[in-house]
């Protein structure tokens, strides 16, 4: 294992995964992505396409911080943070986001503004959402999985709601090559829900993590000249009642705090709010 500028800070492997396991899953739904993330790819990083630091104390791993296109720290406290960021702080910015509890991502933030600033944007606040019952309203019983030969009808859409969502396209970079790649890996796996109509997306999501514990929905979208219709409230009823069925004993998502129409949508589904994570963007 590669030792870090610190003996109580290292670069997690293999070796090390029933104890980073074992940390995530005290907090299946704060931890989702994360351990989505290392349940599929391991903790290596040349498979991963990340670091994952771990931050130990009394010889025991206290805390963790993922660190790749976004750097999320676990379980941190003020120790474990001032690790962590002294450590990203002689790396250099890799990441495209720094997302995590609210105050834990305020400490970090905090530390790195003053190097890696000013930031894009930041979302102070976006709650935590989760539901583990079946919906409260009936579900649009035309939201379905998207086939895998209608990539090119949903891929608009999601590079629509990225741009809306985030404040800058997802394929400015690359073409969009990774990008697609994405959504075709979710719609392969059975992970993207559209209700579709000639050739137009009405309503979209895609479960974005999945653990055994644990899924958490991304890129919830209705077409702009269809808003207001109740899209989103039925939709994400069909998408919740197939994934409490078919994929994970939780539902979980994170909404921005000033986006009230969805907050309201996902209330009369019948979320409810568990946390909060803050969003630095780049």
């Amino acid at each position: 294992m590669r030792v870090l500028r610190t003996s109580s800070l290292r670069v997690l492997d293999d070796r090390d995964r029933d104890a980073v396991h074992a940390l995530l899953d005290a907090d299946p739904v704060g931890n989702v992505f994360v351990s989505s993330r290392l349940r599929a790819a391991g903790l290596d990083p040349a498979r991963l396409g990340a670091e994952v630091w771990g931050y130990s104390e009394r010889g025991t791993l206290a805390a963790l911080c993922y660190s790749g296109a976004n750097l999320v720290p676990v379980n941190a406290g003020p120790a474990a943070l001032r690790h962590f960021a002294d450590h990203a702080r002689w790396q250099g910015r890799r990441c495209s986001s720094i997302v995590g509890p609210v105050d834990a991502v305020a400490d970090l933030w905090a530390r790195l503004g003053p190097f890696w600033g000013p930031a894009r944007a930041i979302r102070s606040r976006q709650p935590v959402l989760e539901l583990v019952e079946p919906p409260e309203v009936e579900p649009d019983p035309l939201v379905r999985r998207v086939r895998v030969n209608e990539v090119g009808t949903l891929l608009p859409a999601c590079v629509a709601m990225f741009t809306e969502e985030v404040g800058v396209p997802p394929d400015s970079g690359d073409g969009g090559a990774l990008y697609r790649a994405r959504v075709e890996e979710l719609v392969r796996t059975g992970r993207a829900f559209a209700r579709i109509e000639d050739g137009r997306v009405v309503f979209k999501a895609e479960i974005g993590a999945v653990t055994p514990f644990a899924c958490q929905v991304q890129g919830v979208w209705v077409h702009p000249d269809l808003r207001g219709r109740g899209h989103s409230v039925a939709g994400m009823a069909a998408v919740v009642r197939a994934a409490l069925a078919e994929i994970a004993p939780r539902v979980t998502l994170y909404v921005n705090d000033y986006n009230t129409a969805a907050r309201a949508a996902y209330r009369r589904v019948g979320f409810r709010e568990v946390g909060a994570v803050r969003s630095v963007l780049f």
